[in-house]
């Protein structure tokens, strides 16, 4: 069972083939990938999702876990990569929550980040360097290395939510692409049901430059490891694969006389 699809509630006892014929039988095309007997999407109710892509040379599937975030981050691009195997997922990286251009602020707040994506082809032919997309983001644990208590709050003082984050780009030859380590405030935990195998789900939303960044942890490493359940407050630490979809395009806004 893969440990990416834990973070949505398929617990390690069920197996990948029980999840394909049921993407196969419940799930829904995606037009924007290929052909709906190589691709669908199963919802898994409130946001979740799992993909099914079949590789037409190998003739073996692949699961993705996959959650619609509500909100935008932009991200200045610096390089994209497009998969010869694979026309319909790019992995963009460059600075989120980049400055506007007519700032003097240059990176204040701006991090580098990698992510995939699963609509290449809204991109186009070409993307510049510097231009800035809008995409949609979650994080899917690869590995919890820590998960930190709440820091005591002097009295009379409070601290910036904000303050220690760190979302670095895992790099170098061999690297998986679209992998952050990460050490992030949890600001919330929301609860999320998958329908399809009654499992429970935490949605961990943490506190990070100009838009939070949701995160999803297997509950089942948790307990294998002896980590605690997340809690607000709380810092995690660790691993994660960071997938989503293109939400927009902005375009450089002119600056005021």
């Amino acid at each position: 069972m893969d440990f990416l699809l834990e973070c949505i509630g398929f617990p390690p006892s069920l197996d990948e083939e029980e999840i394909v014929a049921l993407a196969c039988s419940r799930g829904e095309p995606t037009p924007w990938r290929g052909p709906a007997d190589r691709h669908r999407m199963l919802s898994l109710g409130g946001g979740l999702q799992v993909r099914a892509d079949k590789d037409p040379e190998r003739g073996f599937w692949t699961l993705t876990p996959f959650y619609d975030v509500p909100h935008r981050l932009r991200l200045s691009i610096q390089t994209v990569v497009r998969p010869s195997d694979s026309p319909y997922d790019a992995l963009l990286t460059g600075w989120a929550a980049p400055p506007p251009p007519w700032s003097d602020e240059r990176r204040r707040g701006a991090y580098r980040l990698s992510t995939w994506i699963s609509d290449a082809r809204r991109l186009g032919r070409r993307v510049q360097v510097g231009q800035v997309l809008a995409v949609s983001i979650a994080g899917f644990a690869l590995s919890v290395d820590r998960i930190l208590p709440p820091r005591t709050r002097p009295e009379g003082h409070a601290f910036e939510a904000t303050a220690g984050a760190r979302i670095r780009p895992i790099g170098g030859d061999g690297a998986p692409g679209g992998c952050c380590d990460v050490s992030l405030r949890v600001r919330a935990v929301r609860r999320i049901l998958n329908e399809v195998t009654g499992e429970p789900v935490e949605m961990v939303i943490c506190a990070a430059p100009e838009r939070p960044l949701v995160l999803f942890l297997s509950r089942w490493q948790l307990e294998r490891d002896g980590l605690p359940m997340p809690r607000a407050g709380c810092r995690i630490e660790g691993t994660f694969l960071m997938n989503g979809r293109l939400s927009g395009g902005l375009q450089a806004a002119q600056k005021t006389p």
